[in-house]
């Protein structure tokens, strides 16, 4: 069989708390009754998933597969974003849920239900979306990557960044939840100027949020107004909003209604760029990853990546 017909699946086997590779043989045999036949690899370290995806493409595949979570697809969206072999837009690709939060598939409806999302797999139907680009600084050398889904900075970066330090320990939702809270009473603001399009604000932003996709943090929505299609980021601004501000407007980042407190700013805009107006940076995350600080800058490139949805 040419291998342009054949799945390469990555499988993040401690994606979910080792259930990625406890469910794999079970999977696996699942696609192979569906008549999808398929290669694997498992990852094996942090970083892995984008190799593998590169090395698939060179080798001659031309769909792809993630057993994981969001880290995973982060990973493995940036393996065929980076690749030179062909367009990134000319290969397919789906996720297999395995992950805590699973904030990406949410937005193209793609099911946790493995059976389900096989059969989405079987069908073939799929979407072009955008992919963003962040160029950050990390331990003051210059980073770059790919995003799907969600960039978080300030308070969502700090957050994140005490996620990733515990991930052993982050088994839900609601203990995501807790974290949030948690961090809340050593968390500190920072002053930094975010300049889009035709504008500038400077202040003290609780959090900066720049969104492909709508969700994160295990299905909050601080871009709810995003469009994966449309060209264009959804940029939320929580400019001198409180601590209480955002306990008391949590239910708002699960009903997409954040954009209606009058101290949350939502936009649109094609580039961004973000630097500290003071000594400190200002974090960032990506894809629900920890990646750097500030200076950063957003640039997007639209409908490069081909997802296979319902």
């Amino acid at each position: 069989m040419n291998l342009e017909d054949k799945w390469f699946v990555i499988v993040n086997p401690t994606a979910g708390h080792n259930k990625g590779g406890k469910r794999w043989p079970s999977i696996s045999k699942m696609l192979t009754d569906a008549g999808i036949s398929h290669d694997f690899e498992l990852t094996q370290r942090r970083g892995h998933g984008a190799l593998l995806a590169r090395n698939s493409i060179r080798k001659g595949y031309r769909k792809i597969i993630a057993v994981g979570g969001d880290g995973t697809n982060n990973e493995v969206v940036n393996g065929i974003m980076k690749q030179k072999v062909v367009q990134s837009s000319e290969i397919k690709y789906c996720v297999i849920a395995m992950g805590t939060g699973n904030d990406w598939i949410r937005t193209h409806k793609i099911p946790k239900n493995t059976k389900k999302v096989i059969e989405v797999i079987k069908r073939g139907k799929t979407t072009l979306q955008d992919i963003g680009i962040v160029n950050y600084t990390t331990k003051g050398n210059q980073g770059r990557r790919f995003f799907a889904n969600v960039a978080g900075m300030s308070y969502d970066a700090y957050v994140v960044k005490a996620s990733n330090e515990r991930r052993n320990f982050v088994t839900n939702q609601l203990f995501y939840l807790y974290l949030v809270f948690e961090c809340l009473f050593r968390f500190k603001t920072k002053l930094a100027k975010v300049i889009f399009d035709d504008q500038q604000v400077t202040g003290s932003f609780f959090t900066i949020n720049i969104g492909v996709c709508k969700y994160s943090g295990g299905g909050m929505q601080f871009v709810p107004h995003a469009n994966y299609d449309d060209g264009k980021f959804a940029l939320t601004l929580a400019k001198d909003a409180t601590k209480m501000d955002l306990i008391m407007n949590t239910p708002r980042l699960y009903k997409g209604t954040i954009g209606d407190h009058p101290k949350i700013h939502t936009h649109y805009a094609k580039s961004i760029r973000v630097e500290s107006a003071e000594a400190a940076p200002t974090l960032l995350e990506v894809d629900g990853e920890y990646v750097g600080e500030t200076p950063v800058e957003f640039s997007l490139i639209e409908k490069a990546l081909r997802v296979v949805i319902p």
